[in-house]
């Protein structure tokens, strides 16, 4: 059941590839995602553990982004039909084939249970993401992309000097393997200074990836340049996958008693990201930018909530979930108020409620969900987090996160009411785009998931989000 998880996006890329037409060559991205889509739902059905020793397995934490891929992959390509249909002239023949090559990556990286070939699934996001970004071919689409590949290859180098130094700490343990199976058995002897050291520059080269504050500086500029669906792949899937890899690290400190210094190395991550956040979304003119400050702050949640464990765990293992739908509303609503006002500056684009009535409230609920909003998902996720701060007596972290979420509150709903509310600008009549079914219903239907998240958790969903969390939690 694993293979066909890897195989099949690329044989989908394979058939875009040589696929003469343009018009016919979007269809391949919803069929291959509702492939993938029921492979992942079959796995999650089977709950057998995964072998151990081998190079890919679907544990918990597989499950979990699995899950989380594969349904934003399909709505987003569900939103590709409406978006590639306004840019035939364009051609898309390289973006179609990159997306499924994106899909093949991130569901290799899930599955990895080896560091190599987790290294290696996530530089191929990388390679695999980059000519999406540039899809709009001009100057910013360029120099957002070479940002992107340049930072992001940094961080991988460091990280690949984190696997190294992890593999040199398991000298001692007579035989040197990075399967993850037998890191996690010989833990407890691992040479304890290299294994620190390694962590670092695993927290630095995949925190990279994620978008840790001050790691994240690639991120405004492809955010703001990439389309919408794109933007929330990435924000959504990418850096869920990229949190996974880093998660991986942790499981490994945990076996081998070092969990003190990775729960510190992600609060430090997590107070810091969401002290950034909180001061670029002030007064942001970009409301595309300003997406990837909220993905910033929210990155910082994710590890705030890991770093603290416990029942912050299992709120964090929820809050990925509601991120990615959360940030897949936004990013597809803004990606239409873009298209029709020609710009990203708030300046420039006012009055979204009049013309665009159905993005403009999709945005708008969404700043209110990825907020922390009741009743949807993330007030939930967010407030399960702040819960477990509190009861592990971390007072002084939970008054400052929760003062963190009230500036980036004010901060966002200042430019997002600006751009939405008011007398439409001048711009909104150099396009005559309107929104669609194929544009509008992939994130009305992510909108219900997260507001269904927020009013109740089925029980198969509770437990999906509890063994996530209990996994990471491995002790010694």
């Amino acid at each position: 059941m694993i293979a066909p998880l890897i195989i099949v996006p690329l044989l989908f890329a394979l058939v875009a590839l040589s696929l003469p037409s343009d018009r016919l060559r979007p269809w391949l991205l919803p069929i291959g995602g509702t492939v993938q889509l029921g492979l992942v739902i079959t796995a999650l059905l089977n709950h057998a553990p995964a072998p151990l020793g081998n190079w890919f397995g679907i544990d918990p934490l597989s499950r979990l982004i699995l899950l989380l891929v594969s349904l934003l992959f399909w709505l987003c390509s569900l939103y590709g039909l409406g978006y590639l249909r306004l840019r035939l002239d364009w051609g898309n023949r390289i973006f179609v084939t990159c997306l499924l090559v994106f899909l093949g990556a991130m569901s290799m990286a899930a599955m990895a249970r080896h560091l190599g070939i987790l290294w290696v699934a996530v530089e191929a996001t990388t390679l695999a993401s980059a000519p999406l970004i540039y899809f709009n071919h001009n100057r910013l689409s360029i120099e957002a992309t070479w940002k992107y590949l340049i930072l992001c290859s940094v961080g991988i180098a460091l990280a690949m000097l984190g696997i190294l130094f992890v593999a040199y700490a398991a000298l001692p343990a007579a035989s040197i393997s990075l399967q993850l199976d037998d890191l996690l058995a010989r833990a407890p002897g691992l040479s304890t200074p290299w294994l620190r050291a390694g962590f670092v520059f695993l927290l630095v080269g995949f925190g990279t990836k994620v978008g840790f504050a001050p790691l994240h500086t690639w991120k405004p500029d492809v955010y703001g340049e990439a389309p919408g669906m794109i933007g929330a792949l990435l924000a959504g899937g990418l850096t869920s996958v990229a949190f996974l890899a880093l998660l991986r690290v942790m499981q490994i400190m945990n076996a081998a008693g070092q969990a003190a210094i990775a729960h510190q190395g992600f609060l430090i991550m997590g107070v810091v990201s969401l002290l950034f956040a909180a001061v670029f979304v002030i007064r942001q003119p970009d409301f595309k930018r300003l997406l990837a400050y909220s993905s910033v702050e929210h990155m910082g949640i994710l590890a705030i909530g890991f770093g603290i464990g416990g029942v912050a765990a299992f709120g964090a293992a929820l809050h990925m979930m509601n991120n990615a739908l959360t940030k897949g509303v936004l990013f597809l609503a803004a990606g239409n108020i873009h298209r029709r006002f020609a710009s990203k500056r708030r300046e420039e684009v006012t009055g979204v409620i009049a013309v665009l009535p159905v993005s403009a409230s999709l945005f708008i609920a969404g700043f209110l969900a990825i907020t922390g909003s009741p009743p949807f998902g993330p007030f939930v996720s967010e407030f399960t987090i702040l819960r477990g701060i509190f009861n592990s007596g971390h007072y002084g972290l939970g008054a400052y996160l929760i003062l963190m979420l009230a500036i980036i509150f004010i901060g966002m709903g200042s430019t997002v009411l600006a751009v939405t509310l008011g007398q439409p600008s001048a711009k909104e009549e150099l396009s005559s785009y309107r929104d669609t079914l194929l544009t509008v219903g992939p994130p009305m239907v992510m909108l219900l998931l997260v507001l269904m998240l927020g009013l109740y958790l089925p029980e198969s969903a509770r437990k999906l989000f509890a063994d996530a969390a209990a996994l990471v939690e491995v002790k010694p």
